[in-house]
């Protein structure tokens, strides 16, 4: 029996997996559709996150982290992309469009201040991109967090808002950092046993988590939503632009930089997915519900962007074999199955 219930949560994240792009979305529409419900169910939003991260954890280990930060340079890349580029295009779009706005700009700040998303991991693994670099990221990422997120709100915004950095920092230890290490630790003590045993049928469960955390948020924020005027139309128009250049700018700086096909996926990913769920948290639990707006918005773009951002990089990567092929007739006369042996 317990093999059977394993194979059906094998098979339904497969599923899910697939609708990852309808996923956030849906959910969203499900939490304004059903604000009086959710709203009382706020206080489960921390623990459904930390419950998501420890389970997102589990691949984690120290010696893929150790091989990452012998060769950092992959690392740093995405570390300035993610919260020195991103949170600057981010400030400077809302303080062009939204200028007497303080809470939209902060929500813009926060959208680009919070760490890389642990779902990257997915996108990553499907189009053969490094999953070392995008774990070590997640996992430093994740660690600096309580540093990097109230102090980036705080460089960039100042004392135009009200900012409980103490608060903060306290909710992202506890909420991010400790599962992630408590996830790492299981899987480096376990010598990787509980990751394979444990990983494939919990994975579905960080997809229905993140279907809960994003519909109680999505009702937090459900008034505005259900009275949409212009301003939140253009909210969602920068949200879309701003989250879309992520992926571009990581498909730039990995082209200028020569990167081999798994580190420019990994740096393309990394460099537009967010960690929204724990922003949109952020956002409810410390600052007044407007705030919420365009990190909630960018939870309706994020994956459709990434399949999009797939899309392109299986068609690049088809163009390349293809003029490989054509440059080389010992490519282009072998057999199917030996092309690639042939193009390595």
């Amino acid at each position: 029996m317990f093999s059977a219930v394993r194979r059906g949560l094998v098979s339904s994240n497969v599923v899910l997996e697939r609708i990852m792009p309808l996923l956030t979305p849906t959910a969203i529409v499900v939490g304004v559709l059903n604000e009086a419900s959710l709203l009382p169910l706020t206080w489960l939003v921390p623990w459904t996150f930390a419950a998501m991260t420890l389970i997102g954890s589990l691949k984690s280990n120290f010696r893929d982290l150790l091989a990452v930060l012998v060769k950092p340079q992959k690392l740093l890349v995405l570390l300035i992309i993610l919260h020195i580029v991103m949170p600057l295009i981010g400030w400077l779009a809302a303080m062009l469009f939204f200028p007497g706005d303080p809470y939209t700009v902060t929500g813009y700040v926060l959208l680009f201040a919070i760490p890389t998303g642990v779902v990257s991991v997915v996108w990553v693994s499907m189009h053969g991109g490094n999953i070392a670099l995008t774990l070590a990221l997640i996992l430093i990422d994740t660690l600096l967090s309580p540093l990097i997120v109230p102090g980036t709100l705080y460089v960039l915004m100042g004392a135009s808002v009200q900012i409980e950095i103490g608060e903060m920092m306290r909710g992202l230890l506890w909420m991010v950092v400790l599962p992630s290490v408590a996830g790492m630790l299981l899987n480096q003590v376990s010598k990787g046993k509980i990751s394979a045993a444990c990983g494939p049928p919990l994975a579905p469960l960080v997809k229905v988590g993140l279907f809960i955390v994003v519909s109680i948020n999505g009702a937090s924020i459900a008034r505005y939503l259900k009275h949409p005027d212009g301003k939140l139309a253009l909210i969602i128009a920068v949200t879309f632009v701003t989250v879309a250049l992520g992926y571009v700018i990581g498909a730039v700086v990995s082209r200028r930089l020569h990167y081999d096909h798994a580190s420019a996926v990994a740096v393309q990913f990394n460099s537009g997915m967010r960690n929204l769920s724990a922003g949109a948290v952020l956002a409810v639990q410390y600052f007044p519900p407007s705030v919420g707006l365009p990190v909630i918005s960018g939870m309706l773009f994020q994956q459709i962007l990434a399949a999009c951002s797939g899309m392109f990089i299986r068609s690049r990567a088809r163009r390349l074999q293809e003029s490989s092929q054509s440059a080389d007739p010992l490519v282009a006369s072998a057999p199917a199955g030996q092309q690639g042996h042939a193009l390595e």
